[in-house]
C-alpha cells in the first residue's frame, strides 16, 4: 500500500512537471524590450489587409464599441471569456507591449506578463503565422486610436478558471508550431494552406471539438458544432457537405468573395466570416484558398442513400402541404429555386445533410446571406418560428429531404424541440 502511494505521489509530480516543461521550458522569455519606432505606412496596410484576413476585429469590438477596443463576450461550455482591448492604450490595451510580447502571444498563446492565454484566442492556429505577418499585424494594432477601456473578468466555472487547468489543457491539446512550405506543391496552394491553416484558422470551426473543448486533429476540416452557437460547420472534404473538390476554382473564389456562387450560398457564422474578412482578400489570396480547399484529400463515406431510412406517408403528406403553402413560392413547386436569387432544394446538400443542426436554425430562424460588394442585395428568408410549430418544422423538412431526388434521413419532431430549447438557453 505505501510502496502504491509512493508511485503515485512520483506519478502525479511527474506530471506536473511534464506539464510545466510543455508551457513554459523553451518559450520566449522577454526581459528587456527594445524601443519602439513609429511602423511605416506600407506595414501599417500590410497589417491592416492582415487583421481582415484573420477577421480580428469582429471578435475584438463589442457591439456600439470602439472597433478592437475588446469587451464582445464569447460564450463557451465553460463559462463566458471576453475579448481583449487591442488598441495602443498604456493602461488597459497593448500601448506597453513590444513586438516580441505580440509575437509570444500568436505563437505560444501567452500575454505580456507570461499568463496563458485562453484558446477563444486562436493560437492553436495564429502558431503558425510568421514572424513578418505578425509584426506587421502589431504594427497596425499600435496605429490605432488608443480606448480606454478595462478588459472585462472571464466568468468561467472552477477549474476552467484556472492557470493549472489551462497548463494542462495546452499540455494535451497545444504546441507551438511553424507553418512549412510542402516542396511538392506549388506558391498558391502553399499560400492558401498557410491562410487556412494559419491566420483564417478555419479549423477552429470546420473541426470537431472533444469534450474538453481540445481540436481532435486542427488540420482535419471534416466538420463540427460550434459550441454555444447551435450551428454545424460542414466538413470541408466531404461531397456530402461542403467539400469543393468538384467546384471550379472560379465558384470557390466567389463564395468566398461575395458569399455566393452558382454552386451555394453561405449563412450561419459563414457569412460573417464572408461579411467582416474573406470579401476583402485580394484576388490571388481568393484563388489560394480555393486551390488549397479544393485539393484537400476527400473524406469516404460509408452511407448508401438506399438504406437510408425514409419518412412516412402521413408526414410526407403533411410536409407537402407546408411546402406548398410556405416555400414553393420562392423554391419552385418541384425545388428547383430561381438563379441568382431562391436556392434550389433539390439535389441541394444543405438539405440533404445527416447533421440537420442548420436547416432547423435557417427555418425557425431565417437564412440571411451577407450583404458584400460582389452581392450587395442579397436575397434572405423569412423567419418561422412563431408560424410553424415544431412538429411543421420537423414535417416539412422531411418532405423536403425525400423529393425531388433527395434521400436523405427525416427529421424528428423531438430534434427540433430540443434545438429550439437550447436556442433559448
Amino acid at each position: 500500500m505505501k510502496r502504491a502511494l509512493i508511485v503515485l505521489v512520483a506519478l502525479c509530480a511527474a506530471a506536473v512537471v511534464l506539464v510545466w516543461m510543455l508551457n513554459f521550458w523553451g518559450g520566449q522569455t522577454i526581459v528587456d524590450p527594445a524601443p519602439i519606432s513609429p511602423p511605416a505606412r506600407e506595414q501599417v496596410a500590410r497589417g491592416a489587409y492582415l487583421a481582415r484576413a484573420g477577421n480580428c476585429m469582429l471578435c475584438h469590438t463589442e457591439r456600439g464599441s470602439a472597433s478592437y477596443a475588446g469587451g464582445r463576450p464569447v460564450a463557451t461550455p465553460f463559462g463566458t471569456v471576453y475579448s481583449s482591448n487591442l488598441t495602443p492604450d498604456a493602461e488597459t490595451g497593448i500601448g506597453r507591449w513590444s513586438a516580441a510580447h505580440f509575437r509570444r502571444a500568436l505563437h505560444e498563446g501567452r500575454s505580456r506578463d507570461g499568463r496563458l492565454l485562453y484558446p477563444v484566442f486562436p493560437y492553436t492556429h495564429t502558431t503558425r503565422v510568421t514572424g513578418a505577418d505578425a509584426d506587421a499585424l502589431f504594427d497596425y494594432l499600435r496605429s490605432l486610436p488608443p480606448v480606454h477601456k478595462p478588459n472585462v473578468q472571464h466568468r468561467l466555472r472552477w477549474p476552467y478558471s484556472t492557470q493549472a487547468a489551462l497548463a494542462a489543457w495546452r499540455a494535451l491539446y497545444f504546441r507551438p508550431q511553424t507553418f512549412l512550405e510542402d516542396a511538392r506543391r506549388g506558391r498558391e496552394w502553399n499560400r492558401g494552406a498557410y491562410l487556412v491553416q494559419g491566420l483564417g484558422h478555419c479549423g477552429a470551426c470546420h473541426t470537431a471539438r472533444n469534450a474538453l473543448g481540445g481540436l481532435r486533429d486542427a488540420m482535419d476540416l471534416s466538420g463540427g458544432l460550434i459550441p454555444m452557437q447551435n450551428w454545424y460547420a460542414p466538413s470541408l472534404t466531404s461531397a456530402g457537405e461542403a467539400g469543393v473538390a468538384d467546384w471550379s476554382l472560379e465558384d470557390i473564389q466567389k463564395l468566398l468573395g461575395t458569399g455566393t456562387s452558382p454552386r451555394g450560398t453561405v449563412q450561419g457564422p459563414m457569412a460573417e466570416v464572408v461579411l467582416h474578412s474573406t470579401q476583402y482578400l485580394e484576388p490571388g489570396d481568393l484563388r489560394a484558398m480555393a486551390v488549397y480547399l479544393k485539393g484537400l484529400p476527400p473524406t469516404p463515406t460509408d452511407t448508401n442513400p438506399l438504406e437510408v431510412p425514409m419518412p412516412g406517408g402521413a408526414v410526407v403528406e403533411r410536409g407537402g402541404k407546408l411546402y406548398e403553402q410556405h416555400c414553393a413560392a420562392c423554391h419552385g413547386d418541384k425545388g428547383e429555386g430561381v438563379r441568382g436569387a431562391y436556392p434550389a432544394l433539390a439535389g441541394n446538400r444543405a438539405v440533404t445533410m445527416s447533421v440537420t443542426t442548420n436547416l432547423v436554425q435557417v427555418v425557425l430562424h431565417g437564412g440571411y446571406p451577407p450583404a458584400t460588394r460582389g452581392n450587395p442585395r442579397p436575397y434572405g428568408m423569412p423567419p418561422f418560428a412563431t408560424t410553424l410549430s415544431d412538429g411543421d418544422v420537423a414535417a416539412v423538412l422531411s418532405y423536403m429531404r425525400s423529393s425531388w431526388g433527395n434521400r436523405a434521413a427525416p427529421v424528428t419532431e423531438l430534434q427540433v424541440t430540443q434545438q429550439r430549447a437550447s436556442m433559448r438557453d
